[in-house]
């Protein structure tokens, strides 16, 4: 997902994804990064940022994957069970959000 913050000037770039971290997934959202980058970002926009939420993560895994990182960039695990009962009821659940997904063409 992108996202342009209008009083910061920058982009955001969030990749979404539903298991645990892997090094790999920083590369993708660094790519990611770089195109937002190259083709959107004007001389006036302060810096892109990439954030990665996982279901969760290895704190080691994520500070040696991210180490020499030139880009900022944040990971940050959740679940639904840990949203509170006020925001559980304004997201769909696992179950309806599968049931959604498998209504989707294939691409194939």
């Amino acid at each position: 997902m992108l996202f342009f913050h209008v009083e910061q000037l920058r982009y955001y770039v969030f990749e979404l994804k539903t298991g645990r971290f892997q090094p790999e997934y920083a590369g993708k959202l660094n790519f990611y990064v770089a195109v937002v980058d190259d083709v959107l970002k004007r001389d006036a926009h302060n810096e892109t940022v990439g954030i990665l939420i996982c279901g969760s993560k290895n704190d080691h895994t994520v500070r040696y994957t991210l180490g020499r990182s030139a880009s900022p960039m944040a990971v940050s695990a959740y679940t639904y069970e840990q949203l509170s009962a006020e925001d559980r009821s304004l997201v769909p659940g696992v179950d309806k959000l599968t049931a959604a997904m498998d209504q989707l063409p294939d691409d194939g």
